[in-house]
């Protein structure tokens, strides 16, 4: 054997060389070891990505519920600055009064909606009847197959509202493991807290805590001022319809409520539910007359001017500001995937992974800085 084939095998090592209680596929050789390590990283990074979109489902469902978890905990937390009681009280005290709004919702206004939504659909498609027919009469050549053309395109366009629907109707199981599952976590989230950071390295425990506490405050933040913009919206826009028409003697807009309700609702989903809500409105609005058509137009343009120019700049300033292409981007890709839960969770999970991706910044930033410091020292 060569003098160089002998030192490979001496790097490379052998079975019998290898010391005792080793296997005998042990690699001494360390570079060999390293690029083996590496290749069992990325299997195991391979592996829980193609996990974690089996689960995705299931982990969206969860994530849900963090987020109502949240609402109940922002809740808990504003009572604990006027009532001095324990946190199971203020949480209970949440909980029964998000069930007595549903209750005076369902008792109260729920007959005059539920009337409303009846006719909502016929009225939608008189409307769309009475907008193919303009067009006939502009000169555009619309078939019936050109017409049941758009109206696919509309029902695609609009898939999420489909899945919304269907969602709404069908999805109580998702419902209600959303609700029970974000209430255990509401009563006690300092249990689930350290449950996740007890298989955290215990070197990197710290940064865990700091990173969950900021993402946290963020999504309390955010969902204050979601819930604060939903009633805004919904309040502004049933008043408008309901009375403003009368100072330009045109008188109350049919479904008023519903639109209010559907407006406050839909404003949960930035971007995407104020254009739904605008099409509605207006649709309804030109059931009543030209004159009330074109002030539906009015009040929709009232309304986004006054979320775009006052309600978002100052729930951003207090929370998260993302950037609305991002954000609309975020939501096309949810909903497409994940339908209406997605489209619906897309803003608060693209706010958690900017104030994650920023924690973990800061800190490589204080890092650099101390290791720069230690340098200029030495």
């Amino acid at each position: 054997m060569s003098e160089t084939e002998s030192r490979k095998a001496d790097e490379a090592g052998s079975p019998a060389d290898a010391p005792m209680g080793r296997s005998p596929a042990y690699i001494t050789n360390p570079e060999l070891r390293l690029e083996a390590a590496r290749a069992l990283i990325w299997v195991l990074v391979v592996g829980l990505l193609v996990f974690a979109i089996y689960i995705s489902q299931s982990l969206l469902v969860i994530f849900g519920a963090m987020v109502f978890a949240s609402m109940i905990d922002g809740g808990a937390r504003l009572l604990g600055r006027v009532f001095k009681i324990a946190r199971g009280w203020r949480v209970a005290i949440v909980i029964v009064a998000m069930v007595a709004f549903l209750a005076w919702l369902g008792q109260f206004a729920g007959s005059q909606i539920s009337q409303q939504a009846a006719q909502f659909p016929a009225i939608v498609g008189e409307q769309l009847g009475r907008l193919l027919a303009l067009l006939r009469e502009q000169g555009f050549a619309i078939s019936q197959a050109d017409v049941q053309s758009v109206v696919g395109s509309l029902v695609s366009g609009v898939g999420t509202v489909t899945r919304a629907i269907g969602g709404i109707v069908g999805g109580f199981a998702t419902i209600a493991l959303i609700l029970i599952i974000g209430i255990y976590i509401a009563i006690d989230p300092n249990l689930y807290e350290r449950g996740i950071a007890w298989v955290v390295p215990r070197h990197h425990r710290g940064a865990f805590y700091d990173t969950v506490e900021h993402m946290a405050f963020t999504l309390r933040r955010l969902l204050a001022g979601r819930l604060f913009g939903m009633v805004a919206e919904g309040v502004f826009t049933w008043a408008l319809l309901a009375y403003g028409g009368q100072l330009f003697g045109i008188g109350p807009v049919p479904m008023a409520a519903l639109l209010g309700l559907l407006t406050g609702l839909l404003a949960f989903i930035p971007n995407i539910g104020a254009v739904i809500s605008g099409m509605l409105m207006v649709l309804v609005g030109f059931s009543g007359g030209t004159d009330m058509g074109l002030y539906t137009i009015g009040v929709y343009l009232l309304v986004q001017n006054f979320d775009g120019y006052i309600l978002i700049p100052m729930i951003a300033k207090k929370t998260v500001d993302l950037a609305p292409a991002l954000v609309l981007g975020a939501q096309l890709v949810f909903g497409v995937v994940f339908g209406i839960l997605g489209l619906a969770l897309a803003d608060p999970l693209l706010a958690m992974i900017k104030v994650a991706l920023e924690r973990r910044a800061e800190r490589l930033d204080r890092e650099s800085g101390s290791s720069d410091h230690i340098e200029a020292e030495a």
